[in-house]
């Protein structure tokens, strides 16, 4: 069964800006699923449409079988959202704000503490429950948003750039999560400017760029069209020596850093795993260069190439 299909969905706002070029989407259900894409490319109005937060000009979406344009209120039940923006009550208590989220969908009182309590202490902010949502930090904060987007337990879950400004370490105990949930059997979406994020979560991936759909292809696929990517990683301690780590060309840096180059058929699990298995303590990574922009690249040169020989 599919979790989400769109068809020939376009959006024009009313300055004249085409968000939206037709694009056609199809996730089975139970996927991982990636919608990556640079900021302006489409990606947030095409999250705001099926979420029925945007008003779509054209095209049809339906989640888990209901077309939102006719059965809006079953399609809603079946998403949870993380939007990219924190939008929480700041001056609303943490278990309060996600119990309030569970009566919006119609769960008894009993219940949606059972649920609050699950997803609390499942992304470790059941401590903080009886705390203002302005006292958490920022990767808190992120957290009690998919804390509250999961109450009703929804059978597809929606994430909008869900670790922008998150330290690495919160970053991957979401990662951690997210995967367990998924495996669980909620179907996920995430769009992120991190290529290294969606490829160490998600199955599928597409790319969209000026309101158009340029590649959507399994991860494996789309990855083999990179070369060799180039990271920095940040570390907790300085290395005397480079490790010989097998896939992989390193290089100690100055202040603590490490140099890591990945050749095609690896990628950043197998390298944070042979890491630890060396005991060293991964602080912080960063791209030496944009591969999600080296990507797009090669993906809108190929298509203008296709286009020039179709004509």
């Amino acid at each position: 069964m599919k979790a989400l299909s769109i068809r020939n969905l376009t959006k024009t706002y009313a300055n004249g800006n085409q968000a939206l070029k037709g694009i056609d989407l199809s996730v089975d259900a139970g996927d991982f699923y990636a919608l990556l894409g640079p900021n302006g490319a489409g990606k947030t109005t095409a999250i705001g449409i099926v979420t029925s937060l945007v008003n779509k000009s054209s095209g049809e979406v339906e989640i888990f079988g209901h077309n939102i344009d006719r059965d809006i209120e079953a399609a809603k039940i079946c998403i949870g959202l993380v939007p990219q923006e924190i939008n929480l009550n700041l001056w609303e208590g943490v278990q309060d704000i996600v119990m309030n989220q569970a009566g919006y969908y119609g769960l008894g009182r009993k219940l949606a503490h059972e649920r609050t309590e699950k997803y609390l202490r499942a992304l470790r902010l059941w401590d903080r429950r009886k705390d203002v949502a302005r006292s958490l930090s920022g990767g808190m904060k992120r957290r009690l948003m998919i804390a509250r987007a999961l109450v009703h337990e929804p059978r597809l879950l929606m994430l909008d750039e869900p670790t922008a400004g998150v330290d690495i370490e919160i970053r991957r105990s979401m990662w951690n999560f997210l995967t367990e949930i998924n495996n669980a059997g909620t179907t996920i979406i995430l769009t992120t400017h991190y290529l290294e994020e969606a490829e160490s979560l998600c199955r599928h991936v597409a790319i969209i760029d000026d309101g158009t759909i340029i590649e959507d292809a399994r991860m494996s696929t789309v990855l083999r069209k990179l070369q060799r990517e180039v990271f920095v990683l940040s570390l907790s301690q300085a290395l005397e020596q480079a490790p010989t780590l097998d896939g992989f060309e390193t290089r100690v840096l100055p202040d603590c850093e490490l140099e890591v180059a990945i050749g095609p058929g690896h990628t950043l699990n197998e390298l944070f795993q042979q890491l630890s298995e060396r005991h060293i303590d991964v602080v912080s990574l960063r791209n030496k260069a944009n591969r999600l922009e080296e990507l797009f690249m090669r993906l809108v040169q190929n298509n203008q190439g296709d286009g020039e020989e179709a004509a």
